[in-house]
């Protein structure tokens, strides 16, 4: 399997994905730039965790607007596999291929430790390899992770079973209903808060998101 990782000025766990998905995974990967305006054939791209242009005016408001993001836009509307974590998930809100927006934790503090996950829905392409209702540990570090939306957007989440990771049993960040992760309307877009490539082999202690990487190649 082929991924494409794009990089932004601010993006700091570029490296971590590209370790994930082919020193533990074994597969090929490329880093593409973000003035790139097109990308490189591949079966799943990466939008990684940091802080692109610093986060400066709003968490991913200016990424959103990097021309390689309107190709990923085309990607993901053609049915290809598209992974925000972190930063990645807020940028794919602002790009308008998630609903909803990430804000201020409730507490207004930066987080970094590891929290616990329930999996909510096991039946997509990013977590096949889960069972319904699993928990899990995956590590956050973030001081924009607040999943925000209005009710409707919420219970159309809900009822489409589009909400695939919920913090269980504590909500860190105060997101709405523990929202963790969600998926677009074709499930192949999938926006998380925690970072799954940061505990994906045995030597980290923690081999929980593993199963997501092992997912996307099942």
């Amino acid at each position: 399997m082929k991924f494409g990782i794009l990089v932004f000025p601010g993006s700091n766990c570029d490296w971590d994905s590209y370790h994930a998905v082919t020193k533990v995974m074994g597969q090929k990967a490329h880093f593409v730039w973000h003035k790139e305006t097109k990308l490189p054939k591949a079966d799943c791209v990466i939008v990684p965790g940091g802080f692109s242009y610093g986060d400066y005016l709003r968490t991913g408001a200016i990424a959103r607007f990097s021309p390689v993001m309107g190709e990923v836009v085309k990607f993901a509307k053609a049915g290809g596999k598209v992974l925000g974590i972190c930063n990645g998930f807020q940028i794919l809100t602002e790009a308008g291929l998630l609903p909803g927006v990430l804000m201020r934790n409730r507490d207004l503090k930066f987080l970094c430790e590891t929290v616990g996950l329930e999996v909510a829905n096991p039946r997509t392409a990013f977590t096949a390899r889960y069972e319904k209702g699993e928990r899990v540990r995956i590590p956050i570090a973030h001081g924009d992770g607040n999943y925000f939306a209005d009710e409707e957007t919420l219970n159309r989440l809900e009822g489409e079973g589009r909400v695939v990771f919920r913090y269980a049993p504590v909500n860190p960040n105060g997101s709405q209903r523990g929202i963790a992760g969600i998926v677009n309307e074709k499930g192949n877009v999938l926006g998380m808060m925690p970072h799954p490539e940061r505990c994906a082999e045995a030597a980290l202690g923690n081999e929980d998101g593993r199963k997501l990487f092992e997912s996307l190649l099942t």
